[in-house]
């Protein structure tokens, strides 16, 4: 029991500390209240099987969703008509994007066997929810300080080298789970993918370069660790 629980403190403070976006990472150090619940219930004794250290992570991502919502209400007002319709496109296309990951992490979890894996599948349900809601608090910030929107017209990534080489990295690891998916299941990874190009061609108009990097880089976090979970046993 304290083997599950440890992993799943495990999978967890990777996701607190190593995979939120850049731009998130100073709200995070503030330990957020749902962070906090959740490593408590994690921790609990009465928590430690594996459906008790799920349900623990489902809490969370409720949690997170509630906080996403709420972003998503506050920030709509502060946003002047043209900007509005960007930041609704980019929701949407989040919102596509998710809906298809849900699919990919069944069909790459279904290869897997083990109670990590299970805890695993929990933790990256969550994460994607998590990580959008720190983003959306965080132009509520900025836009109840009247900062200005960002505006300037990224390079195309083939002209920034860190573009260029995430770009690469994440084709690399795409590429390599393709190859580790049953023939049956490649096409929900292609679907997958496609919703989080859209996604991310949505997103661009909304961040500057670095932000870009930082969207880029989530994907290829995804995509290596599910490259090296699909076929576990």
């Amino acid at each position: 029991m304290r083997l599950k629980r440890t992993l799943a403190l495990a999978f967890t403070s990777a996701l607190v500390l190593g995979a939120a976006p850049l731009a998130a990472r100073a709200e995070v150090a503030a330990a957020d209240p749902i962070d906090a619940a959740m490593r408590t219930c994690l921790a609990r004794s009465d928590m430690s099987s594996t459906a008790g250290q799920v349900q623990c992570m489902e809490t969370a991502r409720i949690g997170w969703k509630t906080a996403l919502d709420n972003a998503w209400r506050q920030l709509q007002p502060e946003l002047p008509p043209a900007r509005r319709k960007q930041w609704e496109k980019s929701q949407a296309a989040w919102q596509a994007s998710r809906d298809a990951e849900k699919q990919l992490l069944a069909a790459v979890f279904a290869t897997t066997r083990g109670t990590m894996y299970v805890l695993a599948e929990a933790d990256m349900q969550l994460q994607p929810v998590r990580d959008r809601a720190l983003v959306l608090r965080s132009a509520v910030a900025d836009a109840s300080a009247g900062d200005s929107p960002h505006t300037k017209r990224l390079r195309a990534c083939a002209a920034d080298a860190r573009c260029e080489h995430a770009m690469f990295d994440m084709n690399r690891y795409y590429r390599r789970l393709q190859a580790k998916m049953p023939l049956h299941s490649r096409a929900t990874l292609t679907r997958a993918q496609k919703a989080w190009t859209a996604y991310l061609n949505a997103a661009t108009p909304l961040v500057d370069e670095r932000g870009r990097i930082d969207i880029i880089g989530a994907r290829v976090a995804t995509l290596k660790r599910l490259s090296e979970t699909a076929g576990n046993h």
